[in-house]
């Protein structure tokens, strides 16, 4: 038996819905507006923030977008930041291709939410956050990751987009899992200045289609960080396709596929359709989904050329950033499958390794257990760090190697799990901060890291906080 971890005592489910702190009434307030606010809860657990929305779209947008307001503009802040030094143009520019670039593409449903944000935050004296910066900030991965990669000026400028990608995922079912039931686990990887970012929880109850609890961003109408549970009985996650390169600007947004695939896709088929209609190469991903009703699972490897959707009633998928598919993998990526030194593909194998051990015996308890994982494939040894299935790219030294440079603050933002009974009550386990809850400070790391001086600001401490149980929670 390979050693898991032990992970800290998770908390007990708790009722924690408590009246939204809803900010000082402004008299620009219609009581209309007030009406829509008294349909919204929102309360802060554990380091996350959890937001029920109701209604029609426009109540919902504006809900999220007067609730939420100080954390989006916190979200904008940094990623106008972030933007300026990464690539050589500002996020004001980025705006203005996905005026360009989405127009007419967003359907109406999700543009009256955006607009309805858009309106909340004004309502709440939030300034240049209009539906345009809205916008780009909901197509942000997609944008700076993807068009703009593809889209450089000169032909001779044009870059593959040699991100390696982040998260650590697995769905399994039927002899896999200990009641025959779905388990699914999620860990997001991201920097720690842009991952600090993720902590909210979403429980959108719409007028139409399926309900939806999702961890999310402020300011997004989708999960963006891509792990869900919806009342169609569906819940799912998805891990980057690293190495990835294309784009369509024909195309509809990514954003707008995902969150339609996840209120309205009634079965595995359903949302694979809807994530393929319109399908332009936008954030590639390896979806990972279950349907808890049938107990079928299925994964979605979907590039921009090549695609391809499996499902079964009996086994397992996992997700670490390198594409399983030969046409995905060789004609869209330049990721070797044998290079046991990248992340990707060390991760890999040590899933396969974790899971197949496992077999009949896994839970949404080992499950948790899995995703702080610190077995480094490439050493055989025990070495937290960006080979690990929860991830330190702060603790690698550059001694073995690594695409990143050594030290970058980044890896494993928090931890997600749910199974079949879970699921159900539209419930799942969520742990905020890495999914081993190691401790970062910023202060320390900054201290001995000064080439990270430019983030000072942005870069938040990460205590250890503890494994809770979100649960939709709403009116409705």
């Amino acid at each position: 038996m390979l050693r898991i971890p032990k992970i800290l005592l998770a908390a007990a489910l708790l009722s924690f819905v408590v009246a939204a702190p809803v900010p000082a009434a402004q008299p620009s307030l219609s009581s209309q507006e007030k009406e829509w606010l008294s349909h919204a809860t929102r309360s802060e657990r554990e380091g996350w923030i959890y937001l029920h929305q109701e209604d029609g779209p426009r109540e919902r947008g504006f809900q999220q977008g007067y609730l939420l307001a100080p954390e989006i503009e916190k979200c904008l802040q940094t990623e106008r930041y972030e933007t300026y030094w990464s690539v050589p143009r500002d996020f004001d520019f980025f705006v203005a291709q996905g005026k360009i670039l989405f127009d007419g593409k967003i359907p109406e449903e999700q543009a009256e939410e955006l607009r309805g944000m858009a309106l909340g935050l004004e309502r709440a004296g939030i300034e240049g956050a209009g539906y345009d910066v809205l916008v780009a900030h909901n197509a942000y991965i997609e944008l700076v990751g993807y068009w703009w990669p593809w889209a450089r000026e000169k032909e001779a400028e044009r870059v593959k987009n040699i991100s390696l990608g982040g998260c650590s995922s697995f769905v399994a079912t039927g002899s896999w899992t200990a009641d025959g039931g779905v388990v699914l686990a999620h860990n997001t990887w991201f920097s720690y200045s842009e991952g600090a970012l993720c902590n909210l929880v979403l429980d959108v109850a719409p007028e139409k289609g399926f309900r939806m609890i999702m961890q999310s961003v402020p300011g997004c109408i989708h999960s963006a960080t891509d792990f869900f549970v919806c009342s169609s009985g569906i819940v799912g996650s998805e891990t980057t396709i690293g190495g990835f390169s294309g784009y369509d600007t024909s195309g509809t947004p990514e954003f707008c596929r995902a969150r339609k695939a996840m209120q309205y896709a009634g079965s595995l088929d359903e949302w694979a359709k809807i994530l393929l209609e319109g399908n332009n190469g936008a954030y590639a991903n390896s979806w990972l989904l279950g349907d808890v009703r049938t107990g079928e699972i299925a994964r979605l490897e979907l590039g921009l050329k090549h695609h391809k959707f499996e499902k079964t009633k009996d086994g397992y998928y996992c997700g670490s950033n390198i594409a399983e598919d030969r046409d995905v993998l060789l004609d869209e990526t330049n990721l070797n499958f044998s290079d046991i030194r990248l992340s990707a593909v060390s991760r890999r194998l040590r899933w396969h390794e974790l899971l197949k051990e496992n077999r009949s015996k896994i839970t949404v308890e080992s499950a948790k257990a899995f995703l702080a994982d610190h077995y480094d494939s490439y050493l055989q040894r025990e070495h937290p760090g960006c080979r690990s299935l929860c991830g330190h790219h702060e603790l690698e030294t550059g001694e073995t190697f690594i695409v990143h440079p050594p030290f970058r603050p980044g890896g494993a933002v928090d931890g997600k799990a749910v199974d079949t009974r879970l699921a159900r009550e539209m419930s799942f386990w969520a742990r905020w901060g890495n999914s081993c809850g190691i401790p970062f400070t910023a202060a320390e790391y900054l201290a001995q890291h000064p080439q990270y001086e430019w983030l000072r600001g942005y870069l938040p401490d990460r205590p250890t906080r503890e494994w809770v149980v979100f649960e939709e929670t709403g009116k409705k």
